[in-house]
């Protein structure tokens, strides 16, 4: 017996419906907005914007074209993505694509390297194979998967200046596990830009709420049960400017013979991570960090999850002192030395937003700086350590980081 979920595409006036309550009900009004929220299919999923009282048509068709462009660039389902040119040219050549194409990708390995390949932007193939919330959706044979495997490896991807080679025919990008991010952090610069006071952007599940209500008070966002997605949320935090990004087994899966089969695919094995988790949502204030990393903790389990958010945090502590003698320096004053990297003051990255940023994402440049050890520096959070997670099991217990466990 099959049992297909029901996507996006199949009930899209109820998912309409949903998220907007979600957004009325979960984080709640204090700005008078000019239009309604608007709400569109990108990415395969539905993306809603709430900009409430700066909410112009011009900043809604400013916002709603980024999404688009973005997905122009990285999808796996267009062949003229600059990711499907690559995809098409594996074992072939090289494939010279934008600077923004480059320092997303570049993003991905970063993250490859940090959780042993828990994350890995080389999955594509076995994706393929799976098609899991696609028409193809199917349990692969054995040997298909054995094929699809060999593949996989990060270590493989060639980036030369802005040429990107994939060396074996067959390899594929896919960069869905990290996109959806990097558009959220994209928006927030286009926000600030515009001056947006406040605002909500859910990109199917990829939640940052910016800036600051009127009335001063914390954010509330809800985390989804995952034994009843559709019913009350299993959790509600109240935080501060932030995004929540959560990877669960409910969201986009099929069921046979009694099995659930979810997206959440582990790069070793080739099959979905069955480790006891139905969720695990990530809290920082970089969503690009936070989308990569919720599906890497899932992958990880919590034991080790936790083990890499505990690196990750005591090495925004140790950084964010160098960072202060940073930008305490005069002009006039030596670069300091981070080991591989040099730092004018000039150069730092400016808003205390450490060295692991996109700057100027709505214009033409792109930095990425990675600290020494490899792992990144996050954002800090307002009364909140840089980074935290929820994970939620198939029992409905709850591990939070922690720093967490009280909001």
């Amino acid at each position: 017996m099959r049992i297909i979920k029901k996507n996006h595409f199949t009930v899209l006036n109820n998912v309409l419906f949903a998220v907007f309550s979600a957004v009325f009900l979960f984080v709640g009004f204090s700005c008078k907005r000019v239009e309604l929220p608007r709400a569109e299919l990108i990415f395969g999923t539905i993306c809603s914007i709430n900009a409430y009282e700066d909410g112009t048509k011009a900043v809604y068709d400013e916002l709603f074209t980024r999404l688009h462009s973005i997905d122009a660039l990285f999808s796996t389902t267009k062949p003229s993505s600059e990711i499907e040119k690559i995809n098409a040219a594996a074992g072939v050549t090289g494939v010279e694509v934008s600077e923004e194409v480059i320092a997303v990708l570049k993003v991905a390995l970063a993250f490859s390297r940090i959780t042993d390949g828990a994350f890995d932007p080389t999955i594509g193939p076995v994706v393929k194979l799976w098609g899991i919330n696609t028409e193809y959706e199917r349990i692969p044979e054995k040997e298909e998967l054995d094929s699809a495997l060999k593949l996989v490896g990060w270590k493989n991807v060639k980036i030369d200046g802005n040429t990107v080679f994939l060396p074996e025919k067959g390899m594929r990008l896919d960069l869905g596990g990290i996109v959806k991010g990097y558009a959220a952090d994209a928006l927030t610069h286009i926000l600030k830009d515009r001056k947006v006071a406040c605002a909500v952007i859910d990109l199917g599940g990829n939640v940052y709420v910016w800036g600051q209500k009127k009335d001063k008070s914390l954010w509330r966002v809800g985390i989804k049960n995952p034994n009843d997605p559709e019913g009350e949320p299993k959790i509600v935090l109240s935080l501060p400017e932030s995004t929540v990004v959560t990877s669960g087994v409910y969201e986009r899966y099929f069921i046979e013979d009694g099995v659930r089969y979810h997206h959440i695919i582990n790069p070793k094995t080739g099959y979905p991570e069955n480790n006891e988790l139905t969720s695990v949502s990530v809290v920082c204030r970089s969503s690009i960090a936070a989308d990569a990393l919720s599906t890497s903790l899932f992958i990880l389990g919590k034991e080790k999850g936790f083990q890499l958010i505990d690196r990750i945090v005591k090495n925004a502590v140790s950084a964010d002192s160098k960072n202060s003698a940073i930008n305490s320096a005069s002009d006039d004053e030596p670069p300091v030395d981070f080991g591989q990297k040099t730092v004018q003051k000039k150069d730092r990255v400016s808003d205390g937003m450490g060295m692991w940023l996109f700057n100027g994402v709505s214009g033409e440049e792109y930095v990425l700086d990675v600290l020494e050890n490899g792992l990144p520096l996050l954002p800090p959070m307002k009364d909140l350590p840089p980074l935290g997670a929820i994970f939620i099991d198939a029992e409905g217990k709850i591990f939070a980081t922690d720093g967490f466990k009280g909001i």
